[in-house]
């Protein structure tokens, strides 16, 4: 079971032309902004994904480096980026994903004429067979 909230440092390392963002215990991790709004959505956004990638390939989630033992250089600023992976987890779980299916040309033409949208039809056929009024992930 991994946990609801991480927290882990961000470098912002700024330059003329924007902001690169790194975790230093997350290599990989890398992200760029234009301005300090940007690179704390960006960095919040990136690290979520990032552990719910990690989270979902069964990979061990590193520790977070204490944010006042690393070494920074003058253009860089140590910031501490938080996620509330609930979030992160539900998106995902209920994102919407695209299937081809196959019918016969008379059912198709006449769900047509009918003006029915076949992906609710497919969902509702499908939370009724699962047994389900709303999608919640199964554990």
């Amino acid at each position: 079971m991994f946990p609801d909230r991480y927290i882990y440092p961000a470098i912002f390392n700024y330059y003329d032309d924007g902001i690169s963002i790194e975790f230093p215990d997350l290599p990989g991790c890398l992200l760029c902004a234009e301005t300090n709004e940007e690179a704390f959505k960006n960095a919040k956004e990136a690290l979520g994904l990032h552990l719910l990638d990690m989270e979902n390939d069964g990979e061990r989630i590193p520790e977070p480096t204490v944010i006042n033992s690393l070494n920074l250089k003058p253009n860089q600023l140590a910031v501490p980026i938080e996620v509330w992976m609930p979030v992160f987890r539900e998106d995902i779980d209920n994102k919407i994903v695209k299937k081809t299916i196959i019918l016969p040309k008379w059912l198709d033409d006449m769900a047509e004429n009918e003006k029915i949208n076949l992906s609710q039809v497919l969902q509702s056929a499908l939370k009724n067979y699962f047994g389900i009024s709303d999608y919640k992930k199964q554990s």
